[in-house]
């Protein structure tokens, strides 16, 4: 059975993740009345919430005389080590653009990616179906990108296929001709057509790279790439080779497998141009290659985009620590964020002067705040640091990450989005019409005024505005950006709050917990209305006395407290000040609890 290999490609929510379902569905891979729930390949409980794809999956289909292997990438910037780490698997790429939004930010970054690691596109034009969609304008707009992008000429000469994901429909042509079948098969005899077969070298050595890693409670982990050249057994022996590095060690095969639809199902024996994967080997990390005992040949690692946000993972040292969580102690943070770096490669994790902190680079805050909720859902336990922009020094001085910032918003709520992004630094480059009233407009803004900006541009406009941001380069210091203009409502005792004392509090600023909300001494339980932080009694009960007033016992009213989400609260940090992560509670606090110690700290 000869064999394709692609990658489909696109920006967050151009409908990926549907046209695959789509394919798995007409292909027989699930039984006509079988129910099946939508985007299935998101199965990661946070990709369901999200709505996004995190990590990319390989399935395959078998259709003709051909077995397709599809690989599914996340869209968002952030996951750019995923989306490099696959393209060195496959031999094409589907480019699935939205037929009314057309390419955006990160339409951008995984077309230079693919184009990068030589490979042509197939471009489909999803959604066709969608009021106001203009397929004629889209694809002008993909081959202006790809002139941008310095594609070849062979790259400019791509095909285009029309297609309704949702309604599993495509065509080579916008408008289908009477009696032709609807269905989404005309996509998989375009990559039969245009996607070239596996490059190999036949009858050489064994040469596999490892592209991605998974786990399974039964066989542990599980290593997955594309067998360039020769032929991987059940139960061979191997040698592991890195381009980088002399190391050089040998392993055992133990299970091999190859994918038949959705399922990983065990084999004795695959060829070159096929992806496989294999058990047995539990130290096995992305980059490195497996090769015959006899013939070390080590293909060239996998480059990724360097991290450009950093913050620091801590020990949880405060009062409550150990009353929510499993694991707490700085070996359990320490083996799990080198686990995580093992599989992540855009994530750095770097030892610190301390034994009980950690430093952990990434792509951006959606990135490290994936990396945290996956940890908290582990039951593990512990503090980080606000995020800060990763800076390196040239020849222009201190430089820092730019990112390209695309808004869509009504005309009426431009002005005050223009000042939130003049405030962080940000400079626009272009304003296009998007129907009678909404305006897309684009900016270039520090890494660093992004940090919390996605909530507070939905609520300034009233949740109709829309963002996406793509790292840009690196670029001179763009000066100081205003932080939090409030100070915080600190705790300076442990207990428990009431609502008495919170209806105190009100008059000093919004409170960010409710009544019977345990609290500890340098735990922050509000925003103070100027800026300053102010130590509050929050534990603070009413005296009891033998004088009843007319209305005293009446129930106090308290205004909701503001519950921040996890990029709501990192975003909400200042320098010194941690955020505490349990499975169960998020707690804002003070870096140093004790109220004298702070107040000395501050002085000196």
């Amino acid at each position: 059975m000869r064999i394709r290999n692609v990658a489909i490609i696109a920006h967050v929510d151009h409908g990926k993740t549907t046209l695959v379902d789509a394919i798995l569905k007409q292909t027989g891979i699930f039984r006509v009345n079988q129910q099946v729930e939508d985007r299935v390949l998101d199965s990661n409980a946070i990709e369901r919430e999200r709505g996004i794809t995190i990590l990319a999956k390989n399935i395959s289909v078998d259709y003709l005389d051909y077995k397709i292997n599809i690989v599914d990438t996340p869209g968002h910037a952030d996951f750019g080590g995923e989306v490099e780490r696959i393209l060195s698997m496959v031999d094409g790429a589907l480019l699935v653009v939205d037929a009314v939004e057309g390419p955006m930010p990160q339409t951008r970054f995984v077309l230079q990616k693919a184009l990068e690691h030589g490979l042509s596109p197939i471009v489909v034009v999803n959604k066709i179906d969608r009021p106001f969609s203009d397929p004629d304008r889209v694809v002008e707009e993909v081959f202006d990108l790809l002139v941008n992008l310095g594609a070849t000429d062979a790259q400019l000469e791509f095909p285009v296929f029309y297609a309704s994901a949702l309604s599993g429909t495509a065509s080579s042509q916008i408008e289908v001709s009477e009696g032709e079948e609807a269905n989404i098969l005309p996509i998989l005899d375009g990559i039969i057509e245009y996607v070239p077969e596996p490059e190999v070298v036949t009858g050489g050595p064994l040469q596999m790279m490892i592209s991605n890693l998974d786990y399974d409670d039964y066989v542990g982990r599980i290593a997955l790439g594309r067998i360039r050249s020769g032929v991987l057994n059940q139960g061979q022996e191997i040698l592991i080779t890195h381009s980088d590095s002399n190391t050089i060690r040998k392993a055992k095969i133990g299970k091999l497998y190859t994918f038949v639809g959705l399922k990983r199902v065990a084999v004795s024996q695959i060829g070159y141009g096929d992806i496989a994967a294999f058990s047995g080997v539990e130290e096995i990390t992305i980059g490195e290659t497996i090769n015959e005992p006899e013939h070390p040949w080590p293909l060239p690692a996998i480059q990724v985009d360097e991290p450009t946000l950093t913050m620091v993972f801590r020990v949880n040292d405060g009062p409550f620590a150990g009353q929510e969580g499993d694991y707490l102690t700085s070996r359990h943070l320490r083996e799990r964020l080198l686990k995580e770096a093992k599989t992540n490669v855009a994530l750095r994790v770097e030892e610190t002067a301390s034994a009980d902190a950690f430093k952990v680079s990434g792509r951006g805050e959606l990135h490290l705040s994936v990396l945290i909720e996956n940890m908290r859902r582990e039951k593990y336990e512990f503090c980080v640091s606000k995020p800060e922009p990763i800076l390196r020094k040239s020849e222009n001085g201190v430089e820092e990450p730019f990112e390209n910032l695309v808004i869509d918003v009504p005309q009426a709520h431009l002005g005050a989005v223009m000042e939130l992004i003049g405030a962080r630094k940000g400079e626009m480059q272009s304003m296009d019409q998007l129907g009678e009233d909404r305006l897309r407009v684009t900016f270039v803004v520090p890494a660093r005024g992004l940090i919390g900006f996605a909530s507070t541009f939905l609520t300034e406009t009233k949740g109709y505005g829309i963002m996406h941001h793509v790292f840009s380069h690196y670029g001179p210091w763009a000066g100081s950006i205003p932080e939090r203009q409030y100070g915080s409502l600190i705790a300076w005792e442990t207990g428990m709050a009431t609502a008495y004392a919170l209806a105190n509090m009100e008059q000093r600023g919004t409170l960010l917990i409710g009544p019977g909300t345990p609290v500890y001494a340098g735990m922050i339980v509000g925003e103070n209305s100027r800026p300053d932080d102010l130590a509050v009694n929050v534990a603070k009960k009413k005296q009891i006395t033998n004088m009843r007033a007319s209305g005293s016992d009446d129930t106090v009213k308290l205004t909701p407290p503001r519950i921040l989400s996890l990029e709501q609260a990192l975003a909400y940090l200042a320098s010194d000040e941690f955020l505490e992560v349990t499975p169960i509670s998020l707690r804002l606090r003070k870096a140093i609890l004790n109220r004298q110690e702070r107040e000395r700290s501050r002085k000196n």
